[in-house]
């Protein structure tokens, strides 16, 4: 009678929240890009997603493909799928948590980063930090950020309000 040895290997990918961008520079990031609402333009999978400088920019941080593959480098599988990824709340933002954590790091940058170096480089890349093209957006955030402070909002407990009115109609 023989003996069989069946080995099993089983690999997990986990999405983790992390990241080093404060839940309110997020916030701020996410209501400049879109008012901090998912998309939707008709139905199909870019049905979240819009038309921008030749490609598309999907969910509500409005994330390129590009952006995203990324983010995957030090974010994790990020669902494996683009399309579904920025689809959904939490990876959308994890995406985001996963890119700058890849380029908003103090080696590269030469100080800590704070939400106006996070904020830069998610609008214009790896060097957005150093465009001057990327002032006005920074100004943009950092309104956001002013209107936050003025009017004592939590970012956090505000969008998660937003989206389940979204969902339920009421409130």
């Amino acid at each position: 009678m023989g003996r069989g040895i069946i080995f099993f290997l089983m690999f997990v990918t986990v999405d983790v929240v992390f990241g080093n961008v404060p839940s309110n520079c997020l916030h701020c990031i996410c209501v400049v890009e879109t008012g901090c609402r998912m998309p939707h333009s008709g139905s199909g999978p870019y049905s979240h997603c819009v038309m921008d400088v030749g490609s598309y920019s999907c969910g509500p941080y409005q994330i390129k493909n590009a952006y995203w593959q990324d983010a995957r480098l030090k974010g994790g599988s990020l669902m494996g799928d683009w399309l579904k990824c920025t689809a959904d709340w939490q990876c959308s933002a994890n995406a985001v948590q996963g890119y700058m954590a890849r380029y908003a790091t103090s080696g590269r940058i030469g100080r800590n980063p704070t939400c106006e170096d996070f904020a830069r480089i998610h609008n214009g890349g790896p060097n957005g930090f150093k465009n001057p093209a990327t002032l006005s957006y920074w100004l943009k955030v950092k309104n956001c950020l002013g209107r936050q402070e003025i009017n004592g909002i939590d970012p956090v407990k505000s969008q998660l309000l937003e989206k389940e009115k979204n969902y339920t109609g009421n409130l």
